[in-house]
């Protein structure tokens, strides 16, 4: 599966007020693993950003005048986002400049160019519900080393939130096996012939049974019930 984990930084907080995008970072996941291929850009938003938003990611008007704008770049941008599952930390924010800038540009909206949008906020407050999910908070709490985060700055916060997406999601990514190497018995795999080993049979006990299903319930929640092992 191909999944984009994207941000943006903006002029300010509202799209319909003429608010624009000033940068946008993806990151790619395929299999739930990083592949470096990235896609960054820095936009002219062709006009200046409030000043609480110029505190939030510390990008000048100045260092902005030259850079392309969203027309330039779109094609870009949908070429790489097309048909990816996009990751986004309070999608609604970012889908609405993104709808906004499209619409400017004569381009329908942004779900029409990919095929899902997952909104990690909403994800973590079903989580931990009741509790700080800022994408600072969730990196706390999930262990992700977000130290190098003194301003907010879109491929960075990229590549955090695919930190916490896969943290969020219970790290799955440990439970895929290459079938191809399975097929293969492995690079320089030695059989063993285990036929005339005796193997004791483990009977899991109630308590572990009820962890089991507690698990499962947990992955059921995250998964939007798609639970690979209730399928079974």
């Amino acid at each position: 599966m191909r999944q984009i984990v994207l941000d943006t930084e903006t002029t300010g907080l509202s799209a319909d007020n003429g608010d624009r995008i000033i940068e946008i970072g993806c990151v790619e996941l395929l299999n739930r693993k990083l592949t470096g291929n990235n896609l960054h850009f820095y936009i002219n938003p062709e006009r200046d950003s409030h000043e609480d938003a110029l505190r939030v990611h510390g990008i000048s008007n100045e260092f902005l005048r030259d850079k392309p704008r969203f027309a330039e770049v779109v094609s870009d941008i949908l070429a790489y986002l097309r048909g990816a599952e996009v990751i986004i930390h309070n999608a609604a924010f970012d889908v609405s400049f993104l709808n906004k800038e499209l619409e400017r540009v004569g381009h329908p909206a942004f779900t029409t160019f990919v095929s899902h949008v997952v909104d990690t906020l909403a994800m973590a407050k079903e989580i931990y519900p009741g509790k700080r999910n800022s994408l600072d908070a969730l990196c706390d709490r999930l262990g992700v080393d977000n130290s190098g985060r003194t301003l907010h700055g879109a491929l960075l916060d990229a590549e955090l939130l695919a930190d916490v997406y896969i943290n969020l999601t219970r790290g799955q990514d440990a439970l895929q096996i290459d079938m191809t190497d399975l097929a293969a018995g492995g690079a320089g795999a030695t059989r063993v012939d285990l036929s005339r080993i005796e193997l004791p049979v483990l009977v899991a006990s109630a308590q572990e049974l009820a962890a089991h299903e507690d698990l499962l319930a947990q992955l059921d929640k995250v998964s939007g019930g798609k639970t690979v092992w209730r399928s079974h």
